[in-house]
């Protein structure tokens, strides 16, 4: 009873519950999306997109607009950049990625500076404010995150051979020049529905850690998204509601959780945790003696 009441209480206040689905729903897309940056290594890419659109979201705030708005035309614009620079350049995509990372976040900081009240709004974009998400933030993250799983749903098998064996993508004739953007694009989204929960900082955190456990768990894809959403909805769930108790901030104690997470399914998890491969190892010696 006295559980139920700690988890029903917070629920009074129309803030907590906007929060809650924020959470969760940030919870769900992001791990399901962050499994495909796991398996082809793009943890990189994501840090860098979140961080470049910062200066659509500045800009969008200086002239009072809809943040979403700025995030989605700047996240969009430096997806398809770092993957032109990188196609068509003579530099290797990581160098892209770190060019539009590092010139457009300046360019962000640069520009949010010149308003007068520059920390706290820098704070609230850097680390997020879930406590502060409306009914017109929840239904666009409702409608983007809808659209993003439906696709990953509808090219789930294009995405898969693209993911695993790119080799096999291009003699099944695959669209694969497409199948990469689409993949930058749903990453794009994906960073921008979340913005308001975890700002742009802890962003790379939501999308990898769940993702990362999940990879230490499963054996399949489908099953790593699955388990991956599980963690990253238990892990939002949880922070926020000891952000609610503790007083602390909610993005990053979201993303504390998460990691916490991470560390036990490291140490613990069945055949590929860092406990279980040293006992196998010692009962492999100890079967040779």
């Amino acid at each position: 009873m006295e559980f139920l009441n700690w988890f029903i209480d917070p629920l009074s206040y129309g803030f907590m519950v906007r929060g809650l689905l924020a959470a969760i729903l940030v919870g769900i897309i992001c791990p399901i999306v962050g499994s495909y940056m796991v398996l082809k290594g793009l943890s990189f890419f994501g840090d860098a997109l979140s961080h470049a659109i910062l200066p659509g979201v500045v800009l969008t705030f200086l002239l009072d607009l809809p943040l979403a708005l700025g995030a989605l035309v700047a996240g969009l614009v430096a997806a398809f950049a770092i993957g032109w620079i990188s196609q068509r350049g003579a530099i290797q995509e990581d160098t892209a990625i770190g060019i539009v990372f590092a010139g457009a976040f300046a360019l962000g900081v640069a520009m949010l500076s010149t308003a007068s009240n520059y920390a706290v709004d820098l704070t609230h974009i850097l680390f997020g404010d879930v406590l502060g998400v409306s009914q017109a933030d929840l239904i666009f993250t409702l409608l983007v995150g809808g659209g993003i799983l439906l696709t990953i749903f509808a090219f789930y098998k294009e995405l898969l051979v693209l993911t695993f064996d790119p080799t096999l993508a291009v003699v099944l004739r695959l669209p694969a020049t497409f199948l990469r953007y689409l993949l930058l694009t749903l990453i794009a989204l994906t960073v921008i529905v979340s913005l308001q929960t975890v700002g742009i900082s802890l962003m790379l955190a939501m999308l990898v850690t769940p993702a990362a456990a999940a990879q230490l768990l499963t054996r399949r894809l489908p099953s790593m998204m699955a388990v991956g959403a599980g963690i990253g909805v238990l892990a939002n769930v949880t922070g926020l509601y000891l952000s609610y108790y503790l007083n602390l901030a909610a993005g990053p104690t979201m993303v504390l959780v998460a990691t916490v997470i991470f560390g036990l399914v490291f140490l613990l998890a069945p055949g590929r945790g860092v406990l279980a491969r040293r006992l196998a190892i010692r009962k492999h010696l100890a079967a040779e003696m």
